[in-house]
């Protein structure tokens, strides 16, 4: 059985609003990421990545190259990360990632988001202790020993591998993101990955169920809708009704 780890298309936006939402995020993204990095994705793997994975989820060109040239330009808006932690319905963990400009505002919107859905915001630590931070590269293919031996040599910190239906699935801890990319890509050449990313990987999962199953559907719907939010991480597991 696979871990639980969350592809990121599997919830990707039906509606044009939705859309919308989605191409500011990825443009706040890249813009971050290539400020921080340099726009030049061939040295900032980082970027790379980022960038293809938003044409992946179909974000325009012109999206992509506006968050490049604002980048390129320098000034512009100083977002900082923000990561804020809770516990919501059925006790399940939460982790929610922002980018923001103004971080007493972003606590307040993420934090009306937990009360309104019998959810209560934490202390920094108060839950990440409970997921790893997790570089994840998925894509096809059915070597694990040559994967695990590309990843040895370049002394690479591997975490575990997965050989399912045709595909690898290679985790190593966030801090080997850029060097684990490298190693894959030297030793198999160009790789279409279908997962190039880090995540909040929970440790073990809590099941939900009756009302806290539509509690906790509320709450990461009004955390996804907020501007700041990037990423949403959780340990619940939706028990099946009968």
């Amino acid at each position: 059985m696979g871990r639980a780890f969350q592809n990121r298309k599997e919830s990707m936006a039906k509606t044009a609003a939705a859309k919308t939402k989605v191409y500011s995020k990825y443009g706040r993204e890249i813009y971050v990421c290539a400020k921080a990095g340099g726009v030049d994705p061939n040295g900032n793997l980082a970027l790379r990545s980022l960038m293809d994975r938003a044409k992946k989820d179909q974000v325009p060109s012109h999206v992509i190259e506006k968050a490049l040239d604002k980048a390129k330009g320098g000034g512009g808006e100083d977002y900082s990360a923000a990561r804020y932690e809770g516990f919501g319905p059925g006790n399940c963990m939460v982790i929610v990632e922002c980018l923001t400009d103004n971080p007493n505002r972003t606590f307040g919107d993420v934090r009306m988001c937990f009360n309104k859905t019998k959810s209560k915001i934490g202390t920094p630590g108060s839950v990440s202790h409970m997921f790893d931070h997790s570089a994840i590269f998925a894509f096809a293919g059915s070597d694990e020993e040559a994967t695990l031996e590309a990843l040895m040599e370049a002394d690479v910190d591997v975490t575990d591998i997965e050989n399912e239906d045709g595909h690898i699935t290679v985790f190593a801890p966030h801090t080997e993101y850029a060097k684990a990319k490298q190693a894959l890509i030297d030793a198999f050449g160009e790789i279409d990955f279908e997962i190039d990313e880090i995540q909040f990987l929970p440790q073990a999962t809590t099941p939900i169920s009756g009302d806290d199953v539509a509690q906790f559907e509320k709450l990461l719907d009004m955390l996804n809708e907020l501007d700041d939010v990037q990423n949403v991480y959780h340990s619940a597991e939706i028990e099946e009704t009968a």
